[in-house]
């Protein structure tokens, strides 16, 4: 059992390219009759499973930042890894869509955030770096325009407060924020004194 959930830890961003290749070939039969605010927030986790691909395959994410931000260091674990990407993003994003279908459009902008935010991130990461960083590309790409679509589709309802902006801000840069604490503590271990 131990080796089987190790090999899913490892390899999970292959079977999530492949969910959303097949996600986004299910939308045309799964989305009509959605609000449009709605089928956009939906669209944004195949999106997101396809950036993961460009971020993770071959481990490139994770060898990329530990020697960046973790000055050489393995400071971001393949378990770090997986839970940020499937719990962190995958149930986030499914916890926000079944929240604004049961409560309101709202409920949307932490998926919309989530997407936002990682993808202002990447471009932080690539300006200080002065380059590429895996992921870089479909953050631009798709994150920037389908997530600022998403976003205008919500605000236009009228139905997201701001509360539903703090909260989805909010939830966004702390899944974010969580990655860089678990890596000052890792680095702050490694240190002499």
């Amino acid at each position: 059992m131990v080796v089987m959930l190790n090999r899913l830890i490892a390899h999970w961003v292959y079977g999530g390219a492949l969910a959303g290749v097949l996600l986004l070939g299910l939308s045309p039969l799964l989305l009509p009759g959605w609000p449009e605010p709605l089928a956009a927030t939906f669209l944004l986790l195949p999106a997101y499973m396809l950036h993961q691909y460009e971020e993770h395959d071959d481990d490139r994410f994770r060898r990329f930042f530990n020697q960046t931000v973790g000055q050489g260091h393995d400071v971001l674990s393949p378990l770090a890894v997986f839970v940020t990407n499937v719990p962190g993003v995958w149930g986030v994003i499914t916890l926000s869509l079944y929240a604004a279908f049961a409560f309101g459009v709202g409920w949307a902008l932490p998926a919309v955030y989530l997407v936002l935010v990682n993808a202002v991130v990447h471009l932080i990461h690539a300006v200080l770096f002065r380059g590429y960083n895996p992921g870089l590309l479909t953050a631009v790409f798709v994150f920037m325009p389908l997530g600022a679509v998403a976003w205008v589709l919500v605000q236009d309802t009228g139905a997201a407060q701001v509360g539903h902006h703090a909260i989805g801000l909010g939830s966004a840069v702390l899944i974010h924020a969580a990655i860089l604490v678990h890596v000052r503590r890792k680095l702050a271990a490694r240190m002499p004194g």
